[in-house]
């Protein structure tokens, strides 16, 4: 594994130390980058090297911090070609640890929390990511306090509780979540680990990157399309490109980079079709895919700057496109996909339609978790949509009405 040369101040460059443990920048809050002498690994770390490794993202160990991993298994999640779009491929992150995408970057930044020996972790999430900092934080013995909206997904409080967790539901929004995180964080001596206000999250999250461009063989897609409510994965592969060229493993090309969110919280979409910057925050956003329900990203700045650098794109679907979608994965791949990652192939088809892709060009769409952690979110969609297609008990047996 390599040692972090320094953490790299994305907004205005300011370089810190790695020695002890950092949230953001200090001077202006931006998001830091973990950054690593790439130079010398050049000349000493090659593709040909990650032949015959272990099967989870820490097999790119070169480019990921120095530490004894705390790992579940994470990461090398299977690329499917798709049965009925053939220049299409689903990144299936739902077979991961804890079923979602967030495994990836919990398990980086629970390493770097005990490797830090810190004790008490605190996050806000939707849901997913507070699964995944249970799970770990447990596997490492530490504390991990949850704070997530009333209404997430069941099987998230579940798993936290099973795993140990502190779990405290909130009436509210992650936004609402994290304001408690916030408040309390100083006086109850937790570290925080919510979306980018550390860095080490968005290192496991881009490990993606790396096995998209592994896994097709050393050739990117045209475009790859991202889910995004915080935005950690969108960014962290784009991290994993610049990297994996200044190591002399691809060229300069980039895929075309391209955000869905739903209609109900699409504030990325919006300062997209507006030309800015950065976003304003979604007032009263509801959508049935939790992930998507993130009303400002912190990272919104380094989202946008990546759409423009890539030539790419922001989609807002509606959340009966995404049941629909869901349910097409579902009969036809043979994927039963979490409603953001749903939200994907009803971008694809938006913008299949619009002729922004055309039929050959080669695209990756990611689908983020498995249905299984939603599984009454997505029961409540089809008997309000299909009620005739549910089941009943008669006797002993149970068949359709």
């Amino acid at each position: 594994m390599a040692a972090i040369a320094y953490l790299e101040c994305t907004r205005c460059g300011q370089h810190l130390s790695a020695d002890r443990p950092q949230t953001v920048c200090p001077k202006d809050g931006g998001v830091l980058y973990a950054r690593y002498d790439l130079a010398g690994l050049k000349k000493a770390f090659s593709p040909s090297q990650l032949l015959g490794r272990a099967a989870t993202m820490w097999r790119y160990a070169e480019v990921l911090p120095d530490v004894e991993p705390v790992s579940l298994g994470e990461g090398f999640t299977p690329i499917l070609r798709s049965r009925d779009l053939p220049a299409v491929y689903i990144k299936d992150e739902g077979l991961n640890p804890t079923g979602s995408f967030k495994a990836r970057g919990l398990s980086a930044a629970v390493t770097m929390a005990k490797a830090y020996a810190l004790k008490k972790l605190a996050i806000p999430s939707a849901g997913n990511a507070a699964s995944a900092c249970a799970a770990y934080a447990a596997a490492a013995g530490l504390e991990a306090h949850i704070f997530m909206p009333v209404d997430a997904p069941r099987a998230n409080r579940v798993e936290c509780e099973a795993y140990g967790a502190h779990v405290n539901l909130i009436r509210g929004l992650i936004s609402d979540c994290a304001r408690v995180v916030a408040e309390r964080k100083a006086k109850e001596g937790w570290f925080d680990v919510s979306t980018l206000k550390e860095p080490f999250r968005l290192e496991g999250k881009k490990t993606m990157g790396y096995e998209v461009a592994e896994q097709l063989g050393w050739r990117l897609p045209q475009a790859i399309i991202y889910p995004t409510g915080g935005g950690v994965g969108l960014i962290g592969m784009w991290k994993a490109f610049d990297e994996m060229q200044q190591l002399g493993w691809i060229g300069s090309e980039r895929p075309r980079m391209v955000v869905v969110q739903s209609t109900g919280c699409a504030p990325i979409v919006k300062a997209w079709e507006e030309g800015k910057s950065s976003s304003q925050a979604c007032v009263n956003a509801v959508t049935l895919a939790a992930g998507l329900r993130v009303p400002k990203a912190y990272g919104d700045y380094l989202i946008l700057e990546i759409l423009k650098k890539s030539e790419g794109a922001a989609v807002a679907v509606t959340d009966t496109e995404i049941v629909e979608a869901l349910h097409h994965w579902a009969r036809v791949e043979g994927i039963f996909a979490a409603p953001e990652g749903a939200a994907a192939l009803a971008a694809y088809r938006k913008l299949r339609a619009s002729k922004f892709f055309d039929p050959e060009d080669s695209v990756v769409l990611f689908n983020t978790g498995s249905g299984l952690k939603y599984l009454d979110v997505i029961e409540n969609e089809m008997r309000r949509a299909v009620p005739v297609q549910g089941s009943r008990q008669i006797g002993g047996i149970i068949g359709p009405y």
